[in-house]
């Protein structure tokens, strides 16, 4: 070594102050040199570590505003008070309202496109005689997007299988496809759900069964010698879908409480049809119709979202209204949106 410290414990100055071994002017200059390096260094490393330290706190304030939402006693579905004190009741629920609750992105989304929905959807439910708390039902199905489609082939805002489509009045082909309409799509559904009702009469095992399909749900009834679906033992998938349905009714009743802060210009509004053009015969080209209209074909589509080709060949000369939205409405200004349901946002 070039130089020597005493073995006691030593300062800054002592280090200054011991003496250096005459080796060399060139050791003594380089010595001096390098022991500011050694608390420079000290001091970032020191540094380092309270900045580590900040961002740590930081870190678990952050953690902390991630609370668990609160289960409510009871929950009311169609008209049915259910109680969710039994343990397994109010688990369920509460791992329901928790995917809910920070699945932001899917709630924030749903949200937005009720307000566009809810207003077509709830008077056909009305019309039809089922409880309106099923719109949340279109919901859970779909997320709010009316061309949805899962892996399975069901499809549009009730999500039919083809076949199921079809058993219950909607055109289903390459063509058109009717699942994708909101009101026809709607209507059918009503109708199912009132032929399950006929056979539970109860609505939540109703519900089940839109999921499972009525014989899956009516022979775990006979099996297990229950009534209601929300005492059986059902598929995993069966089983979470009747408590989401009360899960997404209890955060669209109150999104602040949840953590959902909207603003009525966050949301969608429903685009005003500015006429309907009656189709009886074929169509070569439904971007030629869409032009003529002063509309792009995207547009003609989103507005009929139940147009699947290009042109159609209606070989069975069925009649169809097809909808010319209002093309200024289209460039709707956010600020003139209204709340469907003052609930939903903050003013």
């Amino acid at each position: 070594m070039p130089f020597e410290l005493s073995s006691r414990s030593f300062s800054r100055g002592d280090i200054l102050m011991t003496k250096i071994k005459p080796l060399s002017i060139t050791a003594a200059i380089a010595t001096l040199l390098f022991i500011p390096l050694l608390f420079t260094s000290a001091t970032v490393h020191d540094g380092n570590e309270a900045e580590k330290h900040d961002k740590k706190e930081n870190h678990v304030e952050k953690l902390t505003d991630n609370r668990t939402p609160q289960i409510p006693k009871s929950a009311t579905f169609a008209g049915e008070e259910i109680d969710l004190t039994p343990q397994d009741r109010r688990e369920r629920m509460d791992r329901e309202m928790l995917s809910f609750c920070y699945s932001h992105i899917n709630t924030m989304l749903q949200i937005k496109r009720a307000n566009r929905l809810f207003p077509i959807v709830e008077p056909i439910l009305k019309e039809c005689g089922i409880p309106d708390d099923f719109k949340y039902l279109m919901i859970i199905e779909c997320n709010g997007d009316v061309e949805a489609r899962s892996s399975a082939g069901a499809a549009g805002p009730w999500q039919f299988l083809e076949r199921t489509g079809r058993e219950y009045g909607l055109e289903v082909n390459g063509e058109i496809d009717e699942r994708y309409h909101l009101e026809k799509a709607t209507r059918a559904a009503c109708k199912y759900l009132k032929a399950s009702y006929e056979e539970y009469g109860d609505w939540l095992t109703v519900a089940a069964s839109y999921n499972t399909g009525r014989a899956n749900v009516t022979k775990r009834i006979n099996a297990q010698k229950e009534k209601k679906a929300i005492d059986l033992v059902l598929l995993p998938e069966t089983s979470r879908y009747i408590f989401r349905l009360m899960a997404v009714k209890e955060i669209f009743s109150d999104p602040k409480a949840y953590g959902f802060i909207l603003h009525s210009s966050d949301l969608y509004p429903i685009i005003p049809i500015a006429r309907s053009i009656t189709i009886n015969g074929a169509v070569s080209s439904w971007a030629d119709i869409a032009k003529k209209n002063g509309l792009t074909y995207l547009q003609l589509h989103e507005a009929n979202p139940w147009i699947r080709s290009a042109s159609m060949t209606n070989k069975n000369r069925r009649t169809y209204m097809v909808r010319i939205p209002d093309t200024e409405a289209l460039r709707y200004d956010p600020s003139q949106t209204r709340a469907y349901d003052s609930r939903w946002v903050v003013e």
